[in-house]
């Protein structure tokens, strides 16, 4: 049976990789001593940043800073829901600058509630939310006691699932949410209590093998029916064509020696919904 997926129209905000380098390394993917090619990174990004809007979705632009590499990962900065903002706090000194300067676009760009958190988190590179609820990593960066931070402050339920492979240190390089109750992930990725919890919340999850995980083709973003993913997941871009999906390889290999992919380049910015007008009600 062919299942008919629908794509519904997103808001994202990106940041270009104008200073992008690897000059650190605080995750196993990272090594100061292999070369980077800062042009070559934003053309990738740039096609990225294009593809996004012949999908006709809506992408703005925060400024990057030099002297913050790492700041092209936007997916890093805060979480979004309803229009409520819980920034990140992040766990490496490295990327610390990123969390004011992500907080002074949301502040100047008329969110109202913009929340500084307690806890240390690493925005949706952490927080995925699902449908109704909030999938929350934790294990290598995330503070397990922000979860309840983020449930007070984004108003959703929170279901914290403990990473426990270095190469997967956010969840969303273990993870995607497809639709709001569907998602894939890398189960070798998790704990075995948090295995049992995917399991249960979701049985007909599509599970990604170890070599598709290993290409970031987790790291990747779904609008319903389009999934864009790093182009060398071939066999998970095969299964999620079978499950009537639209894969659409992108290639970001240069941003992948940073350890990032397509989600890790994107934040979601969920608004809050419009209610629909009443009718006979003023015009």
């Amino acid at each position: 049976m062919t299942v008919h997926r629908t794509s519904r129209p997103r808001h994202y905000l990106m940041c270009r990789p104008s200073h992008f380098t690897v000059d650190y390394r605080i995750n196993p993917w990272m090594d100061p001593a292999k070369p980077t090619d800062t042009d070559l990174a934003v053309l990738q990004w740039e096609r990225l940043y294009a593809l996004y809007q012949e999908l006709g979705h809506t992408v703005d632009l925060i400024d990057p800073v030099a002297g913050l590499p790492d700041m092209v990962y936007s997916a890093n900065g805060a979480t979004v829901l309803g229009d409520r903002v819980l920034m990140a706090r992040f766990r490496h000194p490295e990327r610390a600058a990123e969390a004011p300067a992500y907080q002074a676009w949301f502040e100047a760009n008329g969110y109202a509630e913009v929340v500084a958190p307690e806890h240390v988190n690493e925005g949706e590179g952490d927080y995925l939310v699902a449908g109704s609820r909030i999938l929350a990593g934790t294990g290598f960066r995330t503070d397990p006691a922000s979860h309840a931070e983020a449930e007070r402050v984004l108003g959703a339920p929170v279901v914290g699932l403990t990473l426990v492979d270095p190469r997967f240190y956010h969840l969303d390089t273990a993870l995607a949410v497809l639709d709001d109750d569907e998602i894939m992930y890398f189960p070798g990725a998790f704990s075995a209590e948090s295995q049992a919890v995917l399991r249960e919340l979701y049985p007909d999850a599509l599970l990604a093998t170890e070599e598709d995980a290993e290409v970031f083709g987790l790291n990747a973003l779904s609008d319903g029916r389009n999934v864009l993913l790093a182009e060398a997941a071939r066999g998970l871009a095969d299964r999620l064509a079978e499950r009537g999906f639209t894969p659409i390889g992108v290639d970001l290999s240069e941003l992948f020696k940073g350890g990032g992919s397509v989600k890790c380049c994107t934040l979601e910015l969920r608004h809050a919904a419009v209610p629909a007008p009443v009718a006979g009600g003023a015009a």
